[in-house]
């Protein structure tokens, strides 16, 4: 039961780190902030980003293969495909803010200027994407934890 809670709460303090720096960078992506520190920013952010999703991956396999429900069972469970479905399509989104934000630095290094506010818009939006379907995971993680749809 003990690496069952640890395992729960490494993935939760992973989500919630997610969470945190996926916010930060909604925030922060707008045409009335931009400026260099906050491209800057923006991609430290992104970077953390990542991380943070590279811990809530490898979080949420551990727990499939140490917890309590054993390999077996979860990955036998639809909900458990489209939580995991879900998080490949955010990752996939997040490929083209993160290629942009690296752009944006080189063309602040380079003395080019600042993103145009088009730019700005599209990336925010893929970033606001991402956040909402973000939201749809935990809905799914609660189905599965009491289980509903469980096979």
């Amino acid at each position: 039961m003990s690496l069952e809670a640890l395992l729960a709460g490494l993935h939760i303090l992973a989500i919630l780190s997610l969470v945190v720096f996926l916010s930060s960078q909604a925030a922060l992506c707008r045409v009335e902030w931009m400026n260099a520190a906050v491209v800057r920013r923006l991609a430290r952010l992104d970077m953390i980003y990542g991380m943070t999703a590279v811990a809530v991956l490898l979080t949420g396999l551990a727990r499939t293969w140490w917890g309590m429900k054993g390999f077996e069972w979860y990955w036998h469970q639809p909900l458990l495909h489209f939580k995991f479905g879900m998080f490949v399509v955010i990752g996939l989104i997040s490929i083209k803010p993160t290629l942009t934000y690296r752009r944006w630095v080189k063309a602040i290094d380079a003395r080019q200027g600042i993103p145009s506010d088009d730019e700005v818009r599209a990336t925010r939006r893929l970033v606001m994407i991402q956040a909402h379907l973000l939201m749809l995971i935990p809905i799914a993680a609660v189905m599965l934890a009491r289980g509903v749809m469980t096979k």
